[in-house]
């Protein structure tokens, strides 16, 4: 998929990159949540897509109609994001951690013909939106059973909408972002840039379905640059981690900062021969950590940096691991203006491949500059530092948490009056949920935080909860109302 910002040739990722491969290669290494271990080849992936595209026109979804994925890391949520691809369908992966009211938010914003999931999940979708389990695939996969003849693999254009991701919701709901076919082929730029997964090498990106980094770098970078993608189904376990990557042959490993945290202070790290790189993005990551992988492994840790709206836009460089640059995020990709206006980085959209199309609902943006909210500075080298958000979004274990998704919850509870939510420093998750809440009646306690803690995550993606609750006789605020986050932070 070569080509840039305005490609105008006819693209089609199946066509493009599927096809590309041998039948024969291997194309996804797939860990079930037993540890069981099977490879899958390209062959294998063009087959069964193509059938189960064939199922989903049976199904009544047509070029442009919205799917949604609710499922793990399993090759199911890759075989459905190639039926799409094929078609010309708009994937729409969820984390399977979203909850109902989550769940719903997505629906009514995108209004999914068809969703894609785990039996065990799908209770959560709201009603009245059709539905495949996983039972219904078996039988779709089933070589003997009567299939439905393939969808015809669409041209289609740089323009064309390809997959949907939601943003964390900073000061309201979560906000879809619609990418263009465009951002399927402008994945080239950070898979030879910063990635940098090789020919006949074996990439993992750990990241979770629903999230911009894994529609990227599961297996879409991973293929790219001619590798082989893993995928995990399973919680992160920091010792299992590190058992994985030496069982696969690791090459290349991409994880968030938290993840790298997590397995320096708990488990022996020790060198891994198989990596040659390793990658992270997401959050910011410490600079004392780098430098044990560096000293123990044997390689350095290439931050990057990009948002759900923009795609990768800087990192690390291949072939470099300067100590004096650890905690940077790199330089930005070949190509990708970038500048640093009163301490807020900014981009410049048109030098952007991977620049979203619009917010559902909303108009194209046509700025000249697009204001990011990370505050940066750059140094005499051109290589930039993040220094904090200048909004309220929280960071957590590479989750990217809104407050009022969570502030929004809580005042759900009957004995809340009312919620703030900022975020805490956290020595492994580089920050938590914090909540400072003035209940209705009566004296708060232990009992009250746990019964707070349980409602979030049953409303909301557990992750989502606060991790640590403050009561409070009354919240500070402005003349005008406004809560003051920045008191609360300490600030």
């Amino acid at each position: 998929m070569q080509g840039g910002v305005g490609q105008t040739e006819p693209m089609n990722f199946i066509n493009d990159v599927v096809e590309s491969f041998p039948s024969a290669k291997k194309a996804v290494i797939a860990i079930d949540r037993q540890g069981d271990v099977r490879s899958w080849h390209f062959g294998e992936l063009f087959a069964m897509s193509a059938g189960l595209s064939g199922a989903m026109v049976a199904r009544g979804v047509k070029r442009g109609d919205v799917v949604m994925t609710l499922c793990g890391s399993r090759i199911e949520w890759v075989l459905t994001m190639l039926a799409c691809f094929r078609m010309g369908a708009v994937a729409m992966p969820c984390n399977p951690q979203l909850r109902r009211d989550d769940l719903s938010h997505r629906v009514s914003a995108a209004n999914p013909s068809l969703c894609i999931g785990e039996e065990e999940l799908l209770p959560e979708l709201p009603d009245g939106v059709p539905h495949f389990d996983f039972s219904d695939l078996a039988r779709i996969f089933d070589e003997d059973r009567p299939q439905e003849p393939p969808a015809v693999a669409e041209d289609l254009s740089a323009d064309d909408p390809a997959a949907i991701i939601f943003t964390s919701g900073t000061t309201g709901d979560p906000r879809g972002v619609l990418y263009s076919q465009q951002y399927l082929a402008g994945q080239r730029l950070q898979a030879d840039h910063w990635f940098g997964a090789r020919e006949g090498e074996v990439a993992w990106c750990t990241a979770a379905p629903g999230w911009s980094k894994s529609t990227r770098n599961s297996f879409i970078a991973p293929w790219l640059g001619g590798a082989t993608a893993v995928i995990h189904d399973g919680r992160f376990d920091p010792v299992e981690r590190l058992d994985l990557i030496d069982r696969l042959g690791v090459n290349v490993l991409c994880q968030a900062p938290t993840e790298y945290r997590i397995i320096a202070r708990r488990a022996d790290l020790r060198p891994l021969p198989s990596i040659r790189r390793m990658v992270t993005a997401g959050e910011p990551i410490n600079p004392e950590i780098v430098s044990e992988f560096r000293n123990v492994v044997g390689v350095g840790l290439a931050d990057g940096y990009g948002q759900t709206e923009t795609g990768h836009l800087t990192g690390m460089p291949l072939g470099e691991d300067d100590p004096a640059r650890d905690g940077a995020m790199g330089k930005p990709l070949p190509g990708i203006q970038t500048r640093v206006n009163d301490g807020v980085l900014e981009v410049r959209p048109e030098s952007v491949p991977t620049f979203f199309s619009h917010y559902l609902d909303e108009e194209p943006f046509e700025g000249e500059w697009w204001h990011t909210g990370d505050r940066v500075r750059e140094d005499a080298d051109g290589y930039l530092w993040f220094e904090s958000r200048d909004d309220d979004l929280i960071i957590s274990a590479g989750y990217r948490i809104g407050p009022f998704e969570v502030e929004s919850a809580l005042i759900e509870h009957p004995a809340v009056a009312e919620a703030a939510v900022v975020s805490a420093p956290d020595p492994e998750r580089g920050s938590v949920v914090k909540a400072f809440v003035v209940v209705r009646h009566g004296e708060p306690d232990d009992a009250l935080v746990i019964a707070l803690q349980e409602h979030v995550k049953a409303v909301t993606a557990p992750y989502k909860y606060p991790r640590e609750i403050e009561f409070l006789s009354e919240l500070p605020k402005t003349p005008s109302g406004k809560i003051r986050r920045a008191e609360l932070r300490g600030g």
